[in-house]
This record gives structure tokens, sequence and C-alpha cells, in this order.
């Protein structure tokens, strides 16, 4: 769980549209935003490399100081990245009291997929929810959660109600949720997909047939009765 907090000092910065962003970012700043808590929001720049340091080094919760007033607890509201490079564009941080909890979000990691009895079989498996909506305290949100799926065979479906939350966080997402399925080989869905075509076609082939028969038949009669 994440208990242990990480500082991270940031300036002030006059809110100037895009154009300052882009300026603030090829200096090598952040811009970014602070709100909630009953306070006023409060736009800051950082270093990016800062920021990198503090984001990897942070669980949930961030001592935020603007310039030199005191550090405030915050967490992470929103983390924005060029889409090419992966750099961050700008981050948006919430206020927060660790006494109360909050609505967040986490991801979800999949363990043991390669000792998966229907991996091991050439079975797919796919990671269908990656992340899950939890409420808890800042202090007990954790970096992640992980999951076992070990046990896995072809033919399963994994959802939210298999999961066991660590403690003191709630799962928000509905427990019919579908976080990963694990399905047969491509190959033999492919080999199963021809053999229904085949045996579509087959059938197909033979009922013509019979009615080519019966109009020959039908044909047949018809000649006879005008020979007569």
């Amino acid at each position: 769980m994440a208990r242990e907090t990480t500082a991270l000092k940031v300036n002030a910065r006059e809110p100037d549209g895009s154009r300052g962003a882009r300026r603030l970012r090829r200096e090598g700043d952040v811009p970014g935003i602070v709100y909630g808590g009953g306070e006023d929001p409060v736009t800051f720049k950082v270093p990016a490399r800062d920021l990198r340091v503090a984001l990897a080094h942070a669980g949930a919760v961030l001592d935020l100081a603007v310039e030199d007033a005191a550090p405030t607890p915050v967490v992470l509201k929103e983390l924005e990245r060029h889409p090419v490079t992966g750099e961050t564009m700008h981050i948006d941080l919430l206020r927060v009291r660790l006494d109360v909890k909050i609505q967040s979000t986490v991801q979800l990691e999949l363990t043991g997929a390669e000792d998966a009895p229907g991996v091991k079989e050439g079975g797919v498996l796919e990671h269908v929810t990656r992340e899950l909506h939890i409420n808890a305290l800042p202090t007990d949100i954790p970096d992640s959660i992980q999951h076992d799926v070990s046990d896995m065979v072809i033919g399963d479906t994994l959802t939210l109600e298999s999961l066991r939350a660590p403690a003191n966080v709630e799962l928000l997402d509905d427990p019919e949720t579908v976080i990963a399925t694990l399905t047969p080989p491509k190959l033999q869905l492919e080999e199963e997909e021809e053999i229904e075509e085949e045996t579509e076609v087959v059938g197909d082939e033979g009922a013509e047939g019979e009615q080519v028969e019966a109009r020959d038949e039908s044909g047949g009669q018809g000649e006879d009765d005008s020979g007569e």
C-alpha cells in the first residue's frame, strides 16, 4: 500500500493559454494546476525532470509546495502525455485530506499468466479491463491491484467479483465487469470456422443436387407420358 509521501516543489505561474504552455515546455518545464480542498485553483510550472523523479518515487500522495508556501497533500488527478513522445504535457493535482476517502483509479495487473494451463496450451489471454475505480483514504490507495490468473484454462472469463480488494479499499465498478478472457488458439478458431464453412457448402451442394435430381425425375415422367 502507498503510505509514504514525496515532496514536490513548484513555482506559481500566470495562466497564459496554449502559447505560454508551449513556451514552458520548450524551456523544459511542465505546466500544471492544483485545485480542490476549498481553496482557489493555482497554476504552476515544474521542471520536467523534477516531476518525473517525484512521480517515479511517489505513492498515491504528493506533498506539494508552491514556492515557499507550506506543503499540502495532493493526489494526481490527470496527466496528459504527448501521443508520440510520451512526454508529460500537463498535470492536474487535487488537494486532499488524509482522513477523508476519495474516489480514484488504479491500474490492474495480471500475474502468473505464463503459468496458466490455458496459456501453456496456446490459448490467448486478453486483458480486457486495465483500470479500476476505487474508494479509499489517500494513503490507502495502492500503486496497483494485482490478480493471479495462473489457474485460468481455455474458455475462462474473469470478472471483477473474482478479485479481492486490498484492505480498506472499495471497488466501485460493476462486479460483472469482464477483467480478462482466455480463448482458444487463433489457428484452432480459424480451423473451426473453415470446417463450418465447408459444412455449409456441402449442405448447399447436397440440397442443389436433390433439387436437380427431382427436376430430372419430374422431366422424365413427363416425356414418358407424351410418348404414350
